[in-house]
């Protein structure tokens, strides 16, 4: 029963009797998890982005829309685009001008569009988003 005991151990189910295959995987291993590592290093990270739509009231009845939505879009900054935009009836003649935007959150909050899209007084009676 020893003799069969013995004849056991030398036995390798895994195929490791080899110690320069192991050393030339354990090589390839880590050339591999370089290669992996300098490929997700190069890779930029996710960017949080919003999509806003926009609700631009003019003064009243009068006031010129498509000079309003040319100031509108002349806000320009890093991180904002500028979408599809249409007019809506508000009441008695009036409309107002309904535009999207896609924004990435870190660069442009909607406070800043607030303050940019308000200082066309002309145009602008009210600012607010939906």
């Amino acid at each position: 029963a020893a003799a069969e005991e013995d004849d056991d151990d030398d036995i390798d189910l895994f195929g490791s009797d080899d110690e320069e295959e192991d050393q030339e995987a354990a090589k390839v291993r880590e050339e591999r998890l370089r290669q992996y590592a300098e490929k997700k290093a190069k890779k930029p990270g996710l960017i949080a982005k919003s999509s806003i739509l926009l609700d631009v009231k003019p003064w009243d009845d009068e006031t010129d829309m498509a000079k309003m939505e040319e100031c509108v879009r002349s806000v320009q900054m890093d991180g904002l685009v500028w979408g599809a935009s249409k007019l809506v009836p508000v009441g008695y003649g009036i409309k107002k001008l309904q535009i999207q935007c896609v924004v990435e959150d870190d660069k442009v909050g909607t406070d800043i569009l607030e303050e940019e899209i308000t200082k066309f007084e002309d145009y602008v009676s009210l600012f607010s988003e939906l």
